[in-house]
């Protein structure tokens, strides 16, 4: 028996079974009644009644009848759960192979396409996905707070926690920001608990992933949409040396002592003044401490209540005065 598709379900849906309910309750329908004859309105779903064989001809009274449809319903679904069944094993094969052929090309890309490739939109996910899975030793990765919603935390999660249960060692590097997001914070408990290293920087750094220091993905200078992947040994190294150097200096993230976080506060506090000094607009400078424009205004509002000051301009005047422009350090305060 032929399967059956959505055209002839929706006929079904829409003519055939009231038809078929009309035909029980009458004990029949002869083949001249005008819903059914050649013509008539209900033509095409008496024809699919009796191609689905819920109805046959009874010889005694020239009339067609009914078919218990439980008799029917296998010999109609039973070959669509098969054929779907195949359908499904047949797709996980091609799953497989494309798989295959898919490591080769992230292996040896450059074969063809030379040591950089672009990655656009929704190609960008897949492909850091399945080098994360091929990464052996390996992974380090600096994220600016900004752009990490929670769909993208729970997908990294899951796929940096597996990882790290294969015994790969995991760097992380995240700004000052990202210890007020909680949906960060339960990031780091996951990837932290199975060995990760997370730490946090008061500088503004872009978005990288390194894996075995023999790929780096980057993002590119045409928008939010596109990475660039980069395979050349000298570029990668590199973006390893610049990782390392900014992660020596950045703070334990599971560190939360009074101390640590007096410095921190102190660092983004000396970050916003050198901000308002050098005249960027808020957006520049919320991006640079990794917050949003609405909580840098509150840093500038703080300060404005620190220095007695009604508008920005009588902020920086002051503090010109006084000698303050942002460099100094975080631990020049010693009466903690």
């Amino acid at each position: 028996m032929d399967t059956f598709g959505p055209t002839q379900r929706a006929l079904f849906e829409s003519r055939a079974m009231a038809l078929y309910e009309h035909i029980v309750t009458h004990a029949g329908i002869r083949p001249s009644d005008p819903r059914v004859a050649e013509g008539g309105p209900d033509r095409g779903a008496f024809d699919l009644l009796m191609e689905l064989g819920l109805l046959t001809l009874d010889p005694t009274s020239g009339q067609y009848l009914a078919v218990d449809p439980s008799a029917v319903q296998s010999r109609v679904v039973t070959p669509m759960g098969q054929e779907g069944a195949e359908l499904l094993a047949e797709s996980a094969h091609w799953a497989r192979a494309f798989g295959s052929i898919a490591h080769t090309w992230r292996r040896f890309p450059q074969a063809t396409q030379g040591p950089f490739t672009e990655l656009r939109g929704d190609a960008i996910n897949p492909f850091l996905a399945a080098a994360v899975a091929d990464a052996e030793v390996e992974l380090l990765t600096a994220q600016p707070q900004t752009g990490r919603d929670a769909p993208t935390l729970a997908a990294a999660a899951v796929r940096d926690t597996k990882a790290l249960e294969r015994g790969v060692k995991m760097r992380i590097l995240y700004q000052h920001s990202a210890r007020r997001s909680a949906m960060t914070h339960k990031y780091v408990l996951a990837v932290a608990e199975r060995g990760a290293e997370v730490r946090t920087l008061d500088e503004f750094f872009n978005r990288l992933i390194v894996v075995d220091r023999k790929l780096a993905v980057i993002p590119s200078h045409l928008g939010i949409r596109v990475a660039m992947a980069v395979r050349e040994p000298s570029l990668v190294a590199y973006l390893v040396d610049m990782f390392e150097r900014s992660f020596e200096r950045a703070r334990p993230y599971t560190n939360k002592e009074s101390r640590v976080m007096k410095d921190i506060a102190r660092e983004q506090r000396a970050i916003t003044i050198r901000m308002l000094i050098e005249g960027h607009p808020d957006p520049k400078s919320a991006q640079r401490l990794g917050v949003s424009p609405r909580t840098y205004a509150g840093y500038v509002a703080d300060l404005k209540a620190e220095f007695n000051t009604q508008s920005r301009f009588q902020l920086g005047y002051t503090m010109g005065e006084l000698g303050i422009n942002g460099q100094e350090t975080a631990t020049d305060d010693t009466t903690d």
